[in-house]
């Protein structure tokens, strides 16, 4: 009996479990540790949407199993959403398809159309997701800059030039986690072109679309003409509506791609519980000052972050969108490199963050800083931060 199982060995250790082991330890031992470190939404839904839960879940019928593909009203309200924010018009039918938050949806969508040996363009940082992924299900991953610069599509171009197999997936995150980098429709218009010239699967996670601070809206690539013929796009309820336990998300565009993680999905899940599916409807076709109330939010933690940071010596670049930082490792500290400047940091100055490791070799020399803990926390955070660098001056 073999132990050695193929889809185990291709995962390395968890970067994160180390900090994290010393996270629990330290507040086992009754520390107050401020949490910068997993993106996990601290907010709630609307009012409304946890009515409609509680009412649906009154219902006898609601308990029995759901439909994997999702209930068909919450397929037409997350098409209606495309609709009046991207002007992007889908069909529910073919083109919608509920998921178990984006990260399931990305997971078996890589199952869906990916074969041992297959080779995968995937951003270097990114969200683990966006590689693993396609590791679990046999591909080799060929790194790409994260940032949607001129140095992006020279990369791209090399990668197809010189890979053997020809890559076939191409994967994009903006707003970026965790660099927060975001993209504008000149650049999407880019890598449609380059999809359709090279024969690319393309896919777009815009799980942080309502989460930019500027005046221009963070765009779809699904805006430009065509784009359907080549990707797919997952978002998610979690950020947007603080949503994240409830495991609510979508995949839209392409109908094959669509059809091809609807039966896989088929075969792994009976879907949400209808009253999560059925709340779910009611907060994309309710009010939605949450979306709103939640960007303010986020800005207004990233304002006195970057600023309080920024006091006690620590230079953090103001991010544009999505509820992460990436901060460089303060330049006394940076010989540590990022997982043992994360260990110091939260041993000696009782603030967590992500080491940049946990998100490819590329995020060596930062970590991501989650806006997670509200302004006050934030500011004590900054105060030991202070005393922190004082100390290792």
């Amino acid at each position: 009996m073999s132990e050695e199982f193929y889809r185990i060995r291709r995962l390395p250790p968890y970067v994160f479990a180390e900090v994290n082991a010393m996270k629990a330890e330290a507040r086992g031992r009754g520390e107050d540790i401020i949490d910068l470190g997993m993106g996990n939404p601290d907010g709630m839904p609307s009012q409304h949407v946890i009515d409609k839960l509680a009412e649906v879940a009154q219902d006898p019928h609601a308990h029995r199993y759901s439909a994997s593909k999702g209930i068909k009203g919450l397929r037409r309200a997350q098409a209606a959403y495309y609709d009046r924010r991207f002007n992007v018009q889908l069909d529910p039918d073919s083109e919608v398809v509920v998921t178990l938050g984006s990260k399931e949806g990305l997971a078996n969508l890589a199952q869906a159309i990916t074969a041992p040996g297959d080779v995968v363009l995937a951003p270097n940082p990114s969200y683990p997701i966006h590689t693993f992924g396609f590791i679990i299900a046999g591909a080799a991953i060929r790194s790409i800059p994260a940032a949607p610069g001129p140095e992006f599509f020279t990369r791209l171009e090399y990668a197809m030039s010189y890979s053997v197999p020809k890559p076939s997936v191409l994967v994009l995150g903006y707003p970026s986690n965790p660099t927060a980098y975001t993209a504008d429709l000149d650049f999407y218009q880019k890598v449609v072109d380059f999809a359709r010239e090279h024969k690319l699967w393309v896919i777009s996670d815009l799980a942080y679309a309502e989460i930019y601070y500027g005046d221009t809206p963070t765009p779809s690539l699904l805006q430009v003409p065509g784009a359907k013929d080549v990707a797919v796009e997952f978002t998610s309820m979690s950020k947007t509506y603080s949503m994240a336990g409830w495991r609510m998300g979508f995949a839209v565009g392409n109908q094959k791609l669509i059809s091809a993680l609807t039966r896989v999905k088929s075969y792994l899940d009976y879907g949400a519980f209808t009253p999560i599916q059925v709340a779910a409807t009611a907060a994309l076709n309710g009010p939605q000052d949450i979306i709103d109330d939640n960007r303010a939010l986020y800005k207004g933690r990233r304002d006195v972050m970057v600023e309080s940071f920024g006091r006690a010596g620590w230079d953090v670049p103001s991010p544009k969108a999505s509820m992460f930082a990436w901060a460089p490792i303060p330049e006394q500290m940076r010989h540590l490199g990022a997982m043992e400047f994360s260990k110091k940091l939260l041993a000696e100055a009782q603030v967590a963050v992500a080491p940049g490791v946990g998100f490819g070799d590329e995020g060596e020399g930062y970590v991501r800083i989650a806006l997670v803990e509200n302004e006050q926390r934030l500011r004590q955070a900054a105060r030991n931060i202070k005393r922190f660098l004082s100390d290792n001056s």
